[in-house]
C-alpha cells in the first residue's frame, strides 16, 4: 500500500472488505447446508440409538430389573397394598452377555486368516493389522452383536501408513443409496467432545466419497444456529488438510467406514430374548422376595393380654405358655398358627423353562447342559448347532466386511486385490482324536498346506509348514555323512 495512490488504497479496501462479506456469506451458506443436513438425518436415529443403548446395557448386567419402581416410589404414589411385604430384591441374570460372549469367541478366538497367495503381500496385510487384530475384531463382533451393525473407520496417518479402528456403533448415522445396490453414500458421525473448560459439545462429522467436513455445537445450545466449523484433523491426518480448517480431502474414491453387519437384516442378539430375561429376572426376584418376607409359621393372637409383641416372644420362650384374655363361654381366645407354602415347584419349573427357552431363542449353548462327557465328536456338532447357524449369519456379513478392508489396504499399497482366501476357524469344545484320524487319512488327498490349516495342534499353518521344512533338512543332512550331493557339494 506504500506505492499506492489513496484513490487505489481505497479501491483496494473496499475490495478486501467486499472479499470478506461474500466469505462470510459463503461460510454462512454452508453452515444453513449442514444444519439441514444434519437435522435431516439425525432424527431417525434415535430409534436406533434407543435400541443399541439397551443392548449396551444389557450386555452389562444392567437388565430392566433393576430400574423398576422401588418399593419407597410406589409408597409414595400409594400403590403399596400389602404393609408385610418389605423385601426389594433385584437381580439380573446375565444371559445376554454370555450368549454375546460365546458367540464372539466361538468366532474370533481364533481370528479369521488371509491368504493371497503371495508371501509379500500376506506380509503387508499382516503388518497393517497388527497385533492388535484380534482385539479390534471381538470388540467389533461385539458392537455388531449389539447394535446390529459395528463399524471400522480407516485413513492414512502422518507417516503415510495405512490406520484403522472401530467406532462405537451409536456414533454413526449411515447414508444409504436408494438403488438395489444400497451402496454406502456418506457417514454422519456424531459424537461427545470437552473442551479444556469442561464444556460438553457434540461435534458432526460428514464423510463421503472424498471428502469430510467437520462441526460441533454446545451441548447446552436448544436449537441448531449456533452450529460452528470445527477444526478437528490436524491431530490426526496431516496430509489432506485442505483451506477450510474443518475440511479433510482423504482422496479414497470411497467412504473411509465399513459396516459389519450381525446378521443380514442388521438386529440385535437381544431382540429375540429380551422379554425372556425379563420375565426370569422377575420370577427369581420375586422367589427371593417371598423368602425374606414370609416366615414358615406366622402366629394369630386373639384377646392377647400381653402388652406387645416383646413380652409374648419372651413368655413364649421362656414358659412355653401365653397369657389370654377369655370372654366366657363361647369366646376363641387363643393362639394359632398359619403356615404359608411358597410354591416352589412351580417357580422352579416356570426357571427351568425359561432359562432353556432363552438358550434355544437365543441360539447359544447352555452351559449347565448335562451328559456332554463322553459325547462323540459328531454329537458335539449337534450341540454347537443352533450356535453355528447364529455364527454362520455373522460370517457371510463379516466376510464382506474384511474383503472391503484387505482391499482398501492393498490398493493404499499398489499391491494386486485379486485372489483374497480367508480361513476361518471356530472355537469350540472338539473331539481332537477324530479331527486328528480325518487329518490322517486326508494325506494325498487334499494339499498339506490345507491339512496343516485344519488340524487341531496348528495356530499358524505358515509357520508350521517352514518348522516341518526346517525339520526335513535337518534330517536329511543327519542322514547323509557326508553333508552334501553325490558330487561332494555342500547345501546352502
Amino acid at each position: 500500500k506504500n506505492n499506492l495512490s489513496p484513490v487505489e488504497i481505497h479501491f483496494l479496501e473496499n475490495f478486501e472488505r467486499e472479499q470478506k462479506r461474500l466469505m462470510g456469506g459463503n461460510k454462512n451458506e454452508e453452515k444453513t447446508k449442514a444444519r439441514k443436513k444434519i437435522q435431516k438425518y439425525e432424527t431417525g436415529h434415535s430409534e436406533f440409538l434407543k435400541r443399541a443403548l439397551t443392548a449396551d446395557r444389557y450386555y452389562d448386567n444392567l437388565n430392566d430389573i433393576l430400574f423398576a419402581p422401588s418399593r419407597q416410589e410406589k409408597e409414595a404414589k400409594g400403590d403399596i397394598e400389602n404393609p408385610m411385604r418389605t423385601a426389594d430384591n433385584r437381580i439380573p441374570m446375565s444371559f445376554y452377555s454370555l450368549l454375546v460372549d460365546q458367540k464372539v469367541s466361538y468366532l474370533f478366538t481364533a481370528p479369521p486368516l488371509f491368504d493371497t497367495h503371495s508371501d509379500d503381500v500376506n506380509k503387508v496385510i499382516t503388518d497393517t493389522l497388527g497385533g492388535s487384530y484380534a482385539s479390534r475384531i471381538q470388540e467389533l463382533a461385539t458392537n455388531a452383536s449389539n447394535a446390529g451393525v459395528g463399524w471400522l473407520h480407516y485413513w492414512i496417518d502422518e507417516n503415510g501408513k495405512f490406520q484403522y479402528a472401530v467406532v462405537p456403533s451409536e456414533e454413526i448415522i449411515p447414508i444409504w443409496s436408494p438403488k438395489l445396490s444400497h451402496d454406502l453414500l456418506a457417514v454422519l458421525r456424531v459424537y461427545r467432545e470437552y473442551d479444556d473448560n469442561g464444556d460438553a459439545y457434540k461435534v458432526y462429522e460428514y464423510w463421503n466419497d472424498r471428502e469430510c467436513e467437520a462441526y460441533r455445537i454446545q451441548e447446552s445450545d436448544e436449537t441448531m444456529d449456533r452450529l460452528s466449523p470445527y477444526s478437528c484433523f490436524a491431530d490426526f491426518y496431516n496430509a489432506g488438510l485442505s483451506e477450510a480448517d474443518n475440511q479433510f480431502i482423504h482422496n479414497f474414491g470411497r467412504v473411509p467406514f465399513i459396516p459389519f453387519r450381525n446378521n443380514q437384516r442388521a438386529t440385535s442378539d437381544l431382540n429375540k430374548i429380551k422379554k425372556l430375561i425379563d420375565a426370569y429376572d422377575k420370577t427369581l426376584s420375586g422367589f427371593m422376595n417371598d423368602l425374606e418376607d414370609i416366615q414358615e409359621v406366622i402366629f394369630i393372637l386373639t384377646n392377647y393380654g400381653g402388652e406387645d409383641l416383646n413380652e409374648f416372644l419372651k413368655n413364649l420362650k421362656y414358659y412355653k405358655t401365653i397369657s389370654v384374655e377369655s370372654a366366657g363361654t363361647g369366646d376363641s381366645s387363643g393362639v394359632s398358627t398359619l403356615n404359608i407354602d411358597i410354591p416352589v415347584e412351580a417357580r422352579d419349573k416356570m426357571l427351568e423353562i425359561t432359562r432353556k427357552a432363552i438358550f434355544t431363542m437365543g441360539q447359544g449353548v447352555d452351559p449347565e447342559q448335562q451328559g456332554l462327557d463322553k459325547t462323540s465328536g459328531e454329537a458335539m456338532k449337534f450341540v454347537y448347532s443352533l450356535l453355528e447357524l447364529k455364527a454362520g449369519q455373522m460370517e457371510v456379513q463379516f466376510r464382506m466386511g474384511f474383503d472391503e478392508l484387505l482391499h482398501a489396504i492393498l490398493r493404499h499399497y499398489g499391491r494386486d486385490t485379486a485372489g483374497i482366501v480367508q480361513t476361518w476357524t471356530r472355537t469350540s469344545i472338539k473331539n481332537d482324536s477324530d479331527l486328528v484320524t480325518m487329518c490322517s487319512n486326508s494325506v494325498g488327498i487334499v494339499s498339506n498346506k490345507t491339512i496343516l490349516s485344519r488340524h487341531p495342534f496348528v495356530d499358524d499353518p505358515e509357520a508350521e509348514a517352514k518348522q516341518i521344512e526346517k525339520e526335513r533338512k535337518e534330517q536329511d543332512a543327519q542322514a547323509d555323512p557326508y553333508g552334501g550331493d553325490l558330487d561332494g557339494k555342500k547345501d546352502d
